[in-house]
C-alpha cells in the first residue's frame, strides 16, 4: 500500500483537478493505501433530498429503486444522486485499518458510522438486501473507504445502530442551530415535523428559550398535531413551502412580521424565497435541505431586495455528533419517535 493525497484526490478518475465530491467517477478498487479505511457496509442512509427524488422517479417501485441505486453507484463509483448532487452516510463494521490511518485505535469488527456524504465515498455494492421506503434506509452488502480526512462515530453499544445512523445523518442541522439561535430570537423552522426538523426545533427552542418563540411550518394536517405530541414548536403554520406567498402570508400573520432566523430543512427544491421572505432584514437564513439552489437564493434575495444572511448548510459542525445523539437520548419523546421509524 502506498500513501497518497488525504483528501482521496489519487482516486478521481474524472475530471482530473478536483476533489472526490466534485468528480463525476471516483476508483472505487477496494484495495486501500496507507492512509484509508476498508469499511464493511451495513445500511446507507441516502439523504432525504436524494432518497425522494429516487422514490418519485421511480414511483416508489423499490425494485426500480434497487436498479437506480446499483446504477449509480456503477457509474460513479460512489453513491451520489446525479439530480440532487448529494449522498448520504453509512454505518459498517471496520474491516482494514491502513498502516497510516489517523485513528489507530479502531480494531477490525469495530461498528462505526461515516460522517463524510457519500457523494465522495468510494463503494462496492455486491447486494442490496432491502429498501425502507419510510426511512431513507438501505441494507446492503457491500464495501467503503473512507479517506484519511474522513471523520467519523463510533457506534453507542447501547443504542440501535439503525437510530444512531439516522440522527447522525442529520446531526449538522441541530447542531448549527445551536450556534445561530439567540435567546429571544423567533426562528421559523421550513420542514419542522422531518427528522432533521424535529431536531432542529427542540434545539432552536432550547436557544430561544421562553423569551423567544419558534414556528414550525408544515405541509400536512396530521404534522401539526404530531408536533404538538412532541412538545415541539410554540406556533405550527400549514403551508406549502414551494408556495413563497403561501408561506409569507401566513408565518406573517401568525408572527405578527418577519422572524429572526428560518432553518430550510425539507426535502424538496423550489422553497428558496419562502424563507427569504419571512426572515426580516439582517436576519439569518440556514438552508440545510441539499435540494437548495444557491442560484435561487441569491437572485431571488436580491429580487426583492432582502438584506438576509444565507448559510448554505454544512453537515459538520465541531462536536455535532455528540449533540445529536444526546439529545436523541434525553429527549425520550423524541427518542421514541426514532425508534419507531429506525429500529
Amino acid at each position: 500500500m502506498e500513501k497518497l493525497c488525504k483528501y482521496g484526490t489519487n482516486r478521481v478518475i474524472t475530471p482530473k483537478g478536483v476533489l472526490p465530491q466534485a468528480a463525476t467517477k471516483i476508483n472505487n478498487d477496494m484495495n486501500i493505501f496507507d492512509n484509508e479505511l476498508l469499511i464493511d457496509v451495513i445500511t446507507l442512509n441516502i439523504d432525504s433530498a436524494s432518497f425522494t427524488q429516487i422514490k418519485n422517479a421511480c414511483n416508489n417501485d423499490v425494485d426500480l429503486m434497487e436498479e437506480m441505486i446499483l446504477s449509480i453507484v456503477k457509474e460513479k463509483g460512489k453513491m451520489q444522486n446525479p439530480v440532487t448532487g448529494s449522498g448520504g452516510m453509512l454505518i459498517g463494521k471496520v474491516k482494514q485499518v491502513g498502516s497510516l490511518f489517523p485513528d489507530q485505535t479502531l480494531k477490525v469488527g469495530e461498528k462505526i458510522a461515516t460522517l463524510v456524504s457519500l457523494s465522495l465515498t468510494p463503494l462496492v455494492i455486491n447486494k442490496i438486501n432491502s429498501i425502507n421506503i419510510t426511512n431513507d434506509q438501505v441494507n446492503i452488502v457491500g464495501t467503503a473507504v473512507l479517506f484519511e480526512t474522513g471523520i467519523f462515530a463510533r457506534i453507542p453499544k447501547d443504542m440501535d445502530e439503525h437510530l444512531v445512523l439516522a440522527a447522525l445523518d442529520v446531526a449538522g442541522a441541530p447542531a448549527q442551530v445551536d450556534k445561530l439561535v439567540k435567546e429571544g430570537d423567533t426562528v421559523a423552522i421550513i420542514g419542522a415535523a422531518g427528522k432533521s426538523g424535529v431536531l432542529c426545533a427542540y434545539q432552536a427552542m432550547e436557544k430561544a428559550t421562553s423569551s423567544g418563540k419558534v414556528i414550525g411550518v408544515v405541509n400536512e394536517e396530521s404534522q401539526i398535531q404530531d408536533l404538538k405530541d412532541l412538545d415541539l414548536c410554540d406556533l405550527v403554520v400549514l403551508a406549502d413551502a414551494t408556495n413563497a406567498i403561501d408561506v409569507y402570508d401566513k408565518v406573517i400573520k401568525a408572527n405578527n412580521g418577519p422572524v429572526d432566523v428560518t432553518i430550510n430543512v425539507v426535502n424538496v427544491p423550489n422553497t428558496e424565497m419562502s424563507c427569504i421572505l419571512i426572515t426580516k432584514d439582517t436576519g439569518v437564513v440556514y438552508f440545510f435541505s441539499m435540494a437548495t439552489s444557491f442560484t435561487k437564493a441569491a437572485l431571488g434575495a436580491e429580487g426583492v431586495g432582502s438584506d438576509v444572511t444565507m448559510i448554505i448548510g454544512n453537515g459538520y459542525t465541531k462536536g455535532h455528533a455528540e449533540l445529536t445523539i444526546n439529545l436523541v437520548n434525553s429527549v425520550p419523546k423524541i427518542k421514541l419517535l426514532f425508534e419507531k421509524k429506525y429500529t
